[in-house]
């Protein structure tokens, strides 16, 4: 039985999560009571129910504290369950509150962000026993499905082969918060400074060729590529099936953006399935 708990910040996707798994053939029960948890994990074990995905968050109100005792009583009776944690900026969150004129769940003054901040600093140790945390922040619903399909549908179907995002970001607009590894590629030659390619992006022929001419390139390339690709088995063998690299530039406009499908060029030619995400490439 797989028993997926979606928790995480109000207003960081978890509706859509659940659409997606329920979609996927999962049985989805949203907004279910902490306290009642292990109850309907027994119930589950004893049913012909294969895959459930439940969203519990911080709407449970006076029944939230009751979460961790019913995780443990789970975990001695055997229940395997994974916890996914949905998270997003400060900005992003007041942004979809503004966009949706819904009121925080935890707002009784009309200050969304307090809100946040007290929502997130209760959601803290929840997030520290998170198997995947997946930031919003800068995803479309058509990316956020398609990282859920990646860690939840591909790599299930085939257990052998493990499956990886990679994200080009600018380290102006800030780190990817859920990347398992993060790569600074700010030393290599740097296209902005070339005027006939500052408008173009590293998606374009004309920039790889311009970073890829360079001898320092060619030689970090094949450094990075063979480390990448030395560590992937390595985490594998630690039970990983998913791993987030990041990799960064100035502004994630040009280096980044190149490396990152150069990357993905070689991991899919050893196997690998791998989805890339571009976060600040039109910024």
């Amino acid at each position: 039985m797989e028993f997926l708990i979606i928790t995480g910040m109000s207003g960081a996707g978890k509706s859509v999560a659940l659409d997606f798994f329920e979609d996927m053939g999962y049985f989805c029960i949203d907004n279910l009571p902490p306290a009642f948890i292990n109850k309907f994990a027994e119930l589950c074990l004893h049913s012909e129910l294969k895959k459930i995905a439940v969203v519990i968050d911080i709407r449970g109100r006076e029944f939230f504290n009751a979460l961790f005792d019913e995780l443990a009583v789970m975990e001695e009776k055997g229940v395997n369950f994974e916890i996914l944690y949905l998270e997003a900026s400060d900005d992003s969150l007041i942004r979809r509150y503004k966009e949706t004129r819904r009121k925080h769940p935890l707002d009784a003054e009309g200050r969304v962000l307090d809100a946040i901040h007290k929502e997130r600093q209760i959601l803290e140790e929840l997030r520290g026993k998170a198997n995947k945390i997946i930031d919003t922040s800068q995803k479309t619903k058509k990316e956020f499905n398609e990282e859920l399909k990646l860690l939840y549908s591909f790599h299930r179907i085939d257990n052998e082969t493990m499956s990886v995002s990679i994200i080009s970001f600018g380290y102006k607009y800030g780190i990817p918060l859920d990347a398992d590894m993060v790569f600074d590629v700010r030393f290599l030659p740097n296209p902005h400074y070339v005027n006939s390619l500052r408008e173009h992006t590293g998606e374009e022929d004309i920039v790889q060729d311009y970073i890829l001419k360079w001898p320092l390139t060619e030689k970090f390339y094949k450094k990075f590529f063979d480390f990448v690709e030395f560590l992937l088995p390595e985490y594998k063998k630690e039970g990983k099936s998913h791993l987030m690299i990041a990799i960064g530039c100035t502004g994630g406009k040009h280096r980044s953006v190149t490396t990152a499908i150069k990357l993905k060029d070689k991991l899919l030619k050893k196997g690998y399935r791998v989805i890339v995400e571009h976060k600040d490439v039109n910024k």
